[in-house]
């Protein structure tokens, strides 16, 4: 799995200059397969009333011990401790981004990546903005899965969110798309980060479609359940032990 322990620190040194001084400058993505893009950084702020809906509904699907993987700044963990009352865990490989979280408020933020993590169970694994991002390649799917077996109390649960990237391609004039195998994973992409004339190692980052995410989940044991639909290729899905 993809720990996108990169150096220097892009997420954190955004999120801290947002947060010391409001400073909206914003990260770069960079990508051999498209244009240039941007994060901007106050998004990573927001309040659940500006989080678009498949966020809200995978917040309010929490319940228990709930582990946030990838917190980011901790919008999610904020919410779910606060407004929700439920028991957070917040786990970020950002350094940076850790130090913002507890300056936030919130009371467990650690800086760790998520197969890291041993000898905890929680109730609800919460893997947002593209939550299978950190598997990096297909090939990892199965370890990805053991890790929330290690993790998941009974009757536990993961909610995870990703975007089928099959809208990239043409179809033909019967519908039908033709995709390159022998490429790999069309979803499997390659990035890296830049942020005030810094730049991040690469990283593989994994945009996976449901089917594909259903098929992966009954190898490994799950029941898997698509719960929220977006307008855009993007989906929530709920996982669970059978």
């Amino acid at each position: 799995m993809n720990k996108l322990k990169n150096q220097p620190d892009i997420f954190g040194k955004a999120i801290t200059a947002y947060y010391e001084s409001s400073d909206e400058e914003d990260i770069i993505v960079h990508s051999a397969d498209f244009d240039d893009d941007v994060i901007p950084v106050p998004y990573l702020f927001r309040s659940y009333e500006e989080m678009p809906e498949l966020e809200q509904k995978a917040l309010q699907s929490c319940r228990g011990r709930v582990l946030d993987v990838g917190c980011g700044a901790g919008s999610h963990s904020l919410y779910l401790q606060e407004e929700r009352g439920l028991k957070v865990t917040a786990i970020d490989t950002s350094a940076g981004a850790i130090d913002i979280c507890k300056k936030r408020g919130v009371i467990d933020a650690r800086n760790i990546a998520f197969e890291e993590l041993s000898g905890e169970k929680f109730d609800t694994i919460l893997l947002l903005m593209n939550g299978t991002g950190i598997v990096g390649k297909m090939r990892f799917l199965d370890a990805f899965f053991q890790q929330f077996k290690n993790l998941l109390n009974t009757n536990g649960q993961v909610l995870i969110d990703s975007s089928d990237l099959i809208y990239l391609f043409d179809a033909d004039e019967d519908g039908g798309i033709w995709i390159d195998t022998s490429e790999g994973y069309y979803g499997e992409l390659t990035f890296s980060l830049s942020y005030k004339g810094e730049t991040s190692d690469t990283f593989q980052w994994l945009y996976l479609d449901f089917d594909s995410l259903y098929l992966a989940a009954g190898k490994n044991g799950f029941k898997c359940e698509q719960i929220f639909e977006g307008a855009h290729y993007d989906y929530l899905a709920k996982l669970t032990l059978k």
